[in-house]
C-alpha cells in the first residue's frame, strides 16, 4: 500500500488554509467598518462529502462542520465525537419536527429555525435533554417559495417567540440569498434584523460570495465546494 497523500486530500488541506487567509484578511478590511463582533467561524460544509476529505480536512486543524441532514450527519460524526472533543456540528439544512430530538443530540447549533412548531419542538426536547444549544432564525430573505426561513417582515415577532415563548436561546441570523439576485441587498437586510433584534451572529456568505458577506458584517461563513471541491452524488 502506497503512504502517499493524493491530491485531493492535499488540496483539502491547502484551500482551507487559503480560505482562513481571506478570511483573515476580508475581516481586518471591514471589522471596523460593519462593527463586527468576534472572529469570523469557518463552517466547512461537509455534506455527501466522503470519509477521506473530512478526515483530510480535521487533519488540517478544522472542527466545525455544517450538515444538511441529521440521519447522514450521524453516520458520519457520531463515532467521531471521541476522537474530537472540541469539534462543533451546525445544522444547516431544513429540520423536520420527527427529527428533532436526534438533533438535538448530535448538533451543537441549529441554525434552521424557521416556524413556530419546530421552535416549539425544539425547546421541549432541548429542556428534556437538559442541553441547552444555540439557535440561529433562518430568514428568506428573498421570500421565495421554495426554500424555508421566516420571511423578513415577520422576522422581529418570531424572534420574540422563540425567546419568550420557545424559551430558545436565539444567538444568530441565517440566509441563502437568491441565486438570480445580487446578494448585497440581502446580507444588508439580515444585518439590519439582528442589529435591531440585539442579535451578533451573522451565517451568511458561501464559497462564492463570503469575503462580500464578510464586509457586511457575516461572522460565520459556510463553505463546501470551495473546500472540498465538488460533493459527490
Amino acid at each position: 500500500m502506497s503512504d502517499k497523500i493524493s491530491p485531493a486530500l492535499c488540496a483539502v488541506a491547502d484551500n482551507i488554509g487559503t480560505i482562513r487567509n481571506k478570511i483573515s484578511a476580508a475581516t481586518l478590511a471591514y471589522q471596523t467598518q460593519v462593527g463586527m463582533v468576534g472572529p469570523v467561524t469557518l463552517v466547512a460544509v461537509s455534506k455527501r462529502q466522503p470519509d477521506d476529505r473530512i478526515d483530510a480536512a480535521l487533519t488540517a486543524g478544522q472542527r466545525v462542520f455544517g450538515e444538511n441532514r441529521v440521519q447522514e450527519a450521524n453516520g458520519r460524526w457520531a463515532h467521531r465525537r471521541k476522537f474530537y472533543a472540541d469539534l462543533k456540528l451546525h445544522l444547516i439544512g431544513p429540520l423536520q419536527t420527527n427529527k428533532v430530538s436526534d438533533a438535538v443530540t448530535l448538533f451543537d447549533v441549529i441554525e434552521v429555525v424557521d416556524r413556530p412548531k419546530l421552535a416549539r419542538a425544539l425547546g421541549v426536547e432541548m429542556s428534556r435533554q437538559n442541553r441547552q444549544l444555540e439557535c440561529y432564525i433562518q430568514v428568506n430573505t428573498g421570500e421565495e417559495q421554495q426554500k424555508s426561513g421566516i420571511a423578513p417582515g415577520d422576522a422581529d415577532d418570531f424572534i420574540v417567540y422563540c425567546r419568550e415563548e420557545a424559551k430558545l436561546k436565539i444567538t444568530g441570523l441565517m440566509c441563502i440569498p437568491p441565486v438570480d439576485e445580487e446578494v448585497s441587498m440581502h446580507f444588508a437586510l439580515l444585518k439590519t434584523i439582528a442589529e435591531r433584534n440585539g442579535i451578533f451572529t451573522l451565517s451568511m456568505g458561501m464559497s462564492n460570495d463570503f469575503e462580500e458577506a464578510i464586509a457586511f458584517g457575516a461572522n460565520s461563513v459556510r463553505i463546501g465546494s470551495a473546500i472540498f471541491g465538488q460533493r459527490e452524488g
